[in-house]
């Protein structure tokens, strides 16, 4: 058998239906896509292959699905930090956007997102901001994965002045990466209480038609429910369902305030639920039952929300605070498992956006998105089962090797695409023009 690439590490993880651990195997690539999957004893004689890598004490994952964030908010990390959150938004988040969300700052902001995000394992992310165009460039750009979000709020922004505006704007987003290797879109409206029902109708008539998910905000905290209750004598969750929204295009964002039946009635729609656990935990939010949901069927997914609000975009991070909240929300040791955990990271973040044929598991024909990570650090050592030292012990700095579709976008912890020298000096100048205008 011929191959382009072919990777001896010792472990591969698949995040498989038989949620298997390889000791010994090697995977081939061809064409950016997974050849095959063997041991290494068998690959070193059978295969022939333009490039071999050893990676002695590395494990192989899956790349890692990013399934919400906010990326140019980047720029705003640490700007106005332990507040409760909507007096964060109101007072601090949106008059900075107001001010400096335009087209550069998003530029700006999405790469340094990108350049972190691909350092730490990240090869896709699901994303909601203001010009969605410059993120979903930025991103190919960097030979990233990416959902630009089709943006949509009642009132008007720098970006658009209505919601047919946003609209309009989004289809054309829509329209332009229709067919791209790399980027898929997604409507984006930002939360029952930033959306009027006519929009909300808007959006559930395209989503049907052009078969793309629906990202929104959904049941973050007490006061959006208290809120909804008051001005719409429902719950979010239930007026979307009436809306018709509930189905499988949503993909509702932190669900820290969901009751026994609302569970039920996700599980039923085959809705999809992305938990933002550091996030939650800085903003007092409350906590996501993700395994109450995940024993009921539903597809729970993980995302680290934006910088400015958690404050990092380190699915590494997300994972073990996943997995431990998710034992305490439970109050049981066994409730949430590595694999699990590693599972929300990946294939169910795939799902979660509609691109489980192509990634989120390292299974032969799919698109060969793969991370290494070095165990041998004293941090993970010894290693008795590799997927629980990725998830508990392992950090972000042992993230060395990063391929999309094949290509080798972290080599040896180092990006190929990107210029962080660049990159950094353009974040310190903005850094310095939103200081000053405190």
């Amino acid at each position: 058998m011929q191959a382009e690439l072919l990777l001896h590490p010792q472990w591969i993880v698949p995040v498989d239906a038989a949620a298997s651990i390889l000791t010994d195997h090697s995977l081939a690539v061809t064409g950016g896509r997974i050849r095959a999957l063997l041991p290494t004893a068998e690959a070193r004689t059978d295969i022939q292959a333009a490039q071999q890598i050893e990676l002695p004490g590395h494990v192989l994952i899956p790349g890692l699905i990013n399934a919400h964030t906010h990326s140019p908010m980047v720029l705003l990390r640490g700007l106005a930090d332990d507040l409760p959150l909507m007096t964060w938004l109101n007072q601090h988040i949106w008059p900075a956007e107001q001010r400096w969300a335009e087209p550069e700052f998003v530029r700006a902001g999405t790469r340094l997102a990108a350049l972190e995000m691909l350092k730490s394992g990240t090869i896709c992310f699901n994303d909601m901001y203001f010009f969605a165009e410059v993120t979903a460039k930025a991103a190919a750009d960097a030979g990233m994965r990416a959902v630009a979000g089709m943006i949509l709020v009642d009132f008007p922004t720098r970006f658009a002045e209505t919601p047919e505006e946003y609209l309009r704007k989004g289809l054309v987003l829509h329209d332009r990466y229709r067919d791209h290797a790399l980027i898929r879109t997604a409507f984006a409206p930002h939360a029952p209480y930033s959306v009027s029902d006519g929009p909300f109708e808007r959006i559930r008539t395209l989503s049907n038609e052009l078969d793309v998910p629906v990202h929104i905000h959904l049941h973050e905290t007490h006061d959006e429910v208290v809120q909804s209750l008051r001005d719409h004598g429902e719950r979010p969750l239930a007026r979307l369902e009436r809306l018709g929204l509930l189905g499988p295009n949503l993909v509702a964002v932190h669900m820290t305030q969901i009751e026994a039946a609302e569970i039920a009635a996700v599980a039923r729609a085959n809705a999809h639920v992305v938990h933002c656990p550091e996030s939650n935990l800085k903003l007092a939010a409350g906590f996501c039952p993700a395994a109450r949901l995940l024993a009921a069927g539903v597809n729970v997914a993980l995302g680290t929300d934006g910088a400015a609000s958690n404050n990092d975009l380190d699915m590494m991070g997300e994972l073990r605070t996943a997995a431990l909240l998710g034992k305490g929300v439970a109050d049981s040791p066994a409730a949430l498992p590595a694999y699990t955990a590693l599972r929300m990271a990946t294939l169910n973040g795939a799902r979660a956006l509609g691109i489980d044929a192509e990634t989120g598991s390292l299974e032969t024909g799919k698109s060969a998105d793969m991370v290494a990570l070095d165990l041998r650090d004293p941090d993970t050592q010894p290693v008795y089962n590799p997927v629980s030292q990725v998830v508990y012990a392992a950090g972000r700095d042992q993230v060395q090797q990063v391929w999309v579709a094949g290509r080798h976008l972290i080599r040896d912890g180092e990006p190929t695409t990107l210029d962080p020298a660049a990159i950094l000096d353009e974040a310190r100048a903005w850094g310095a023009r939103i200081a000053a205008s405190q």
